[in-house]
């Protein structure tokens, strides 16, 4: 055990203190600017806006929950190896987030949502003293995360200066239609219907922004567990308020939806599963839920559909 436990924390512990000297070089060095990111969010805002004159690798894929994730040896060489470190912050990574500002020593590490005005942050009942981290259900907060990593890229590659401002204004533009696009699916569900229900409480910047009502059967982070008490509150609030859909998500096992959906039922109301919801990680690459704008789109059509009673294609744009 002590052996394991010192090849695990041994090339951190050197990272950290600096003892490991220069930043080895890259045998596959070609000029690009080598990143390292957490979440599928920020990777894909990093290639969106690097292009050509990056290198991207996520830490976190498909059906990661960065509340949970702890680095690997492997995590540990590529961030000492990085010329950026993109992160989301706001303790999102959990542990990892004490990690990266003692990295910030050797190498360049930015969290993501540091731009962000504090009044604009949320700090949920019973998550005093810090604030929600799940800023990028909320497209225009997600705007100035853009703003905050391509400015960063030109500062590190001043010679791409013109190169990523541009891609950052193109971005940028994608995103205003995308924030007018969520508005107007939201639109198209009675306010009073406007309840969503998820298995932790990720959506609260998309409830505030878009006009819905957000329950969580967790807290802000899944290292909270739930208990049957917060079971039987949520499913007597379901069945009084009739609400037709809940929903799981993709980074977070299903147990306790399904939970929930079996209270329900046994109050005399039957409540669907409307579907699964991306949080805090994105579709598998090479999908439309493995961009930062499908997911987005997803998300709100899956909900709409969902509480409006329509088919899986009704109304999905």
């Amino acid at each position: 055990m002590m052996r394991i436990l010192l090849v695990s924390v041994l090339p951190l512990a050197l990272l950290l203190t600096g003892g490991c000297g220069k930043k080895a070089d890259r045998a596959d060095d070609d000029g690009r600017l080598n990143i390292v990111t957490t979440i599928g969010m920020i990777t894909d805002v990093v290639e969106r806006i690097g292009g050509e004159r990056v290198s991207v690798t996520g830490l976190m894929g498909p059906g990661v929950d960065p509340h949970l994730y702890k680095a690997s040896e492997g995590d540990v060489t590529r961030m000492s190896q990085a010329d950026v470190i993109f992160y989301n912050g706001l303790h999102l990574e959990g542990a990892m987030s004490d990690v990266f500002e003692r990295m910030n020593r050797r190498v360049k590490t930015v969290a993501v949502t540091m731009s962000i005005d504090e009044h604009s942050l949320l700090s949920p009942a019973g998550y005093e003293g810090s604030h929600d981290p799940h800023v990028w259900f909320d497209v225009t907060l997600w705007r100035q995360v853009v703003r905050t990593i391509g400015e960063t890229l030109g500062e590190v590659d001043s010679a791409g200066g013109e190169y990523y401002a541009a891609r950052t204004d193109s971005l940028l533009a994608e995103l205003a239609q995308l924030h007018e696009y969520v508005k107007q699916q939201a639109g198209r569900v009675p306010s009073r219907q406007r309840v969503l229900i998820t298995a932790h409480d990720a959506f609260n910047y998309f409830g505030r922004a878009y006009g819905f009502e957000v329950r969580g059967l967790q807290g802000i982070s899944t290292a909270a567990e739930a208990g049957t008490g917060d079971v039987r509150g949520l499913a007597t609030f379901i069945a009084e308020r009739r609400i037709p859909a809940i929903f799981v998500e993709s980074s977070v096992p299903p147990r306790n939806i399904e939970a929930v959906r079996a209270a329900v039922e046994s109050r005399g109301f039957e409540v669907a599963i409307g579907g699964e919801l991306f949080s805090d990680a994105m579709g598998a690459s090479g999908s439309p839920e493995g961009t930062y704008i499908g997911m987005v789109k997803h998300n709100i059509n899956t909900i709409v559909g969902a509480l409006l009673g329509e088919s899986p294609t009704e109304g999905n744009h």
